[in-house]
């Protein structure tokens, strides 16, 4: 509470207000087979504190702290996700400056981390997920909207001059077909520039929600652009009163022959020569039959590793202060 009596007068004294304050945090029970060894722990895994507000009519702003991570002397804003105030200039546009998740289409990427218990070997190479930048959204109708975003690239360590050029796209064809579709121009460690097209789609079928996200990535020199290098990623979940089941598989794949005159692989993540297959199967359960609390059991494996990991957790969150 020390917190909000601090943010209470100076939101008063600038004629500005939080709308919400929360947290959010969990924690597993986590047991895995690598290599035929047996390892087993305890783990928190999150603790985050959000909060959300308006310094004017037109502006707003957005935080997201994650209290359990390691700050780099190097980038003093590492533990940090969110910081960003956004105008909405006029009911049609809107301009986004500060620290924002990057804008790749996909729901594996789009999704809340706190929400996602295994990522595939793309995602989970990112050097960053969220970094400073600057956004251009036009709202063209309810629901739609178009953003272009400036900001580092999240194949590059953060504090180096390398950026991602992104075109973005969330909206929607019918009320069943949801769509978070970019082609981003991505710079990567060695100042190259690679080409990725993400298509994440969310099929709302009733009790069943089905993701599916193809990437498509490739260089301007790469002999084949399409399905050469690429990931297909498959998510549903299936809702049946106070229970979720869950499961997700993805495929990565990128040919040999996708590196350039030094023999150096265009994709860095994901190097040339290289198949990934991952997936697993879960369950959920909410006692309070709301998000506020959370109890999972997740199994997922996958062949670069030779790893079979299993969890036992609970995710809970609170309202430390609501307008």
């Amino acid at each position: 509470m020390g917190l909000l009596a601090l943010a209470m007068p100076l939101a008063s004294a600038q004629n500005t207000h939080i709308d919400e304050i929360w947290m959010d945090t969990r924690a597993s029970f986590h047991q895995e087979v690598r290599e035929g060894k047996y390892n087993t722990h305890f783990q928190g895994e999150y603790l985050n504190l959000h909060m959300t507000g308006q310094l004017s009519r037109t502006l707003s702003f957005r935080v997201r702290q994650r209290l359990n991570k390691k700050i780099d002397e190097k980038n003093p804003f590492n533990a940090t996700d969110f910081l960003w105030l956004k105008w909405q200039a006029t009911p049609k546009f809107s301009f986004t400056f500060g620290k924002q998740a990057i804008l790749i289409g996909g729901y594996e990427i789009d999704s809340p981390p706190i929400d996602v218990y295994y990522y595939g070997a793309f995602s989970n190479g990112f050097y960053q997920y969220y970094a400073f930048g600057a956004n251009a959204c036009f709202t063209p109708a309810e629901g739609q909207d178009i953003v272009l975003q400036f900001c580092p690239s999240p194949v590059s360590p953060g504090t180096q001059d390398a950026y991602c050029y992104n075109l973005y796209w969330n909206g929607h064809f019918t009320s069943w077909w949801k769509t978070i579709w970019s082609y981003n121009l991505v710079e990567d460690e060695l100042h190259r520039k690679l080409n990725w097209v993400c298509l994440g789609n969310k099929f709302l079928l009733g009790p069943l929600v089905v993701d599916i996200d193809y990437i498509n990535r490739f260089h301007a020199n790469q002999p084949q652009k399409l399905f050469s290098d690429w990931s297909l990623i498959g998510k549903a979940i299936l809702s049946l009163g106070k229970w979720n089941l869950c499961t997700k598989v993805g495929y990565e794949r990128n040919a040999t022959a996708n590196v350039d005159a030094d023999g150096v692989s265009y994709n860095l993540i994901l190097p040339a020569g290289n198949d990934y297959f991952y997936g697993g199967a879960g369950l959920e359960f909410f006692p309070l039959g709301n998000d506020r609390l959370r109890l999972h059991l997740a199994y997922f494996r996958d062949n670069h590793d030779d790893l079979h990991n299993l969890d036992i957790g609970i995710t809970w969150r609170f309202t430390i202060y609501k307008r």
